[in-house]
């Protein structure tokens, strides 16, 4: 136990330098240049809140931003977590090639955001160009392409956290409810989402 504890700065050290390399000095360094006005990180000058100001000033289209913003990542969250949840009560049925569409679905999660970006833009724009529209025509097109793109990539991932834990409810609890009447969608809301 001596020896872990001797040696235990050197194990901690490269996950503490990657910490501190990756994100706490951008992010303070993000901060601070949020009071300055730069075109470089090396010529900056401290301006105070007037950033600030400015962004929630409301003619500087931030708050607009930051509107679609908002309404992309709830809107992401909720079709992500229940489409994922709905293919996880699917895939964990004793069904024929269960476990080929697991790893169906959850390949888009494999690849980058900046390619499966870039793929899906040619497919909306493709789409799109035989009505004469681009994805940058509508900003409901731009908005519809984000949730077509997290959803693609997101709902593997969160499917397999489902499935993680719908697999880990105990037999018994379910067999109970059916022994005691419970129907599918009681079993459903009372064991299976709790």
């Amino acid at each position: 136990m001596r020896s872990v504890k001797r040696y235990f700065p050197i194990f901690i050290l490269p996950t503490l330098l990657a910490f501190l390399i990756a994100f706490l000095i951008p992010f303070v360094l993000g901060i601070y240049l949020s009071f300055t006005e730069f075109t470089t990180v090396t010529n900056a000058r401290f301006i105070g809140f007037s950033n600030y100001v400015t962004a929630f000033s409301g003619d500087s289209g931030f708050l607009n931003s930051l509107w679609f913003t908002l309404k992309v990542a709830v809107t992401s969250v909720i079709s992500i977590n229940v489409s994922a949840f709905l293919l996880a009560l699917l895939l964990t049925r004793n069904i024929l090639g269960t476990k080929f569409f697991r790893t169906v679905f959850f390949m888009p999660n494999l690849i980058g955001g900046i390619v499966l970006g870039y793929i899906w833009q040619l497919i909306i724009n493709g789409v799109l160009l035989r009505f004469g529209y681009s994805i940058t025509s509508k900003p409901l097109f731009g908005f519809l392409g984000l949730i077509v793109l997290m959803n693609w990539q997101m709902i593997g991932y969160m499917m397999i956290i489902y499935i993680a834990g719908i697999s880990n409810i105990p037999t018994d609890i379910a067999e109970a409810a059916k022994v005691d009447g419970a129907g599918s969608l009681t079993t459903l809301f009372i064991i299976t989402i709790p």
